[in-house]
């Protein structure tokens, strides 16, 4: 008996997003394809947003295609799917530049989450994950993440998925620096507060799936008292960051850890309000 094969083929855009500021609102929409020999037809099928940040809003149905089981990258494909894994490919495109290597592109359902490798020269990845789940699709960044749309994998075995992800907006800049918002610790000391750890957890996740990625931690601090004192503070704080990093198996030459004290204020220390933005924790690729 023939074994069926199901392949499947979808065009989305995404708004790239960091820093820890809210997403844009991705749009969803068919859009003509970047110049690749791994590039699907033009004639993908997306569901529209309805709703600003929701994944629910930023669901969409795929569409039957004979291509999307021949999908690869620069090298042959790694996966092939099974009766309960559904094999997931994905090219990241950006309009101007083409194919972005170097994304990671995670998916998250019923607790579970999984994770392509880095995007390779034609912005190529892919992962196997079990069928009959609605996934969250999370591009991972330093400056956080946000689910950038839904896609639904039905219950039918060896299926084949391409998705061709096209993000508006997207630029590595030469310095991405990201507050790393909730980072805190105890008065005029180094050491992390409990609340904490969840947001050091997401860089632990970016470094642990971006294995390229290096990174700058930097310690900061307001103009109050002693500017010296001030620097040595921002020194241990940032060691402190890495050394939790590294405790949860990321490699420490991949991570520098630097004070800057009050040197780089990113608000006035003339309020509280402006003094307790320049106390922070900063993380930069490098």
């Amino acid at each position: 008996m023939r074994q069926l094969v199901t392949s499947t083929i979808a065009t989305l855009v995404l708004v790239a997003c960091g820093g820890g500021q809210p997403a844009a609102s991705p749009e969803a929409e068919a859009a003509p394809e970047a110049a690749s020999d791994a590039a699907p037809e033009p004639d993908a099928s997306t569901g529209a947003a309805t709703e600003p940040g929701s994944a629910e809003g930023n669901s969409f149905e795929l569409k039957d295609s004979d291509t999307a089981k021949d999908a690869r990258g620069a090298t042959e494909s790694k996966i092939k799917p099974t009766r309960t894994e559904a094999a997931m490919k994905f090219i990241v495109v950006d309009k101007e530049k083409g194919p972005i290597p170097g994304i990671v592109v995670s998916l998250s359902a019923a607790g579970k989450t999984y994770y392509t490798e880095e995007t390779d020269a034609t912005g190529y990845a892919e992962v196997l994950v079990p069928v009959g789940q609605k996934y969250d699709l999370v591009y991972l960044s330093l400056g956080g993440k946000d689910v950038a749309a839904s896609v639904p994998v039905t219950n039918e075995p060896n299926q084949n998925i391409k998705l061709t992800l096209r993000y508006k907006g997207y630029e590595k800049e030469k310095e991405p620096r990201f507050v790393l918002s909730g980072v805190e610790f105890d008065t005029a000391k180094a050491t992390i507060r409990p609340e904490s750890l969840p947001r050091l957890d997401s860089v632990v996740e970016y470094m642990t799936h971006k294995k390229s990625a290096r990174i700058e931690i930097s310690g900061h601090t307001d103009n109050k008292g002693n500017a010296k004192t001030n620097k040595t503070l921002s020194e241990k704080r940032a060691q402190a960051c890495r050394d939790y990093l590294i405790s949860k198996g990321i490699d420490g030459s991949r991570i520098q850890a630097v004070g800057y004290g009050d040197e780089r204020p990113i608000a006035p220390n003339t309020t509280e309000e402006g003094r307790q933005q320049n106390r922070r924790i900063e993380a930069t690729e490098l």
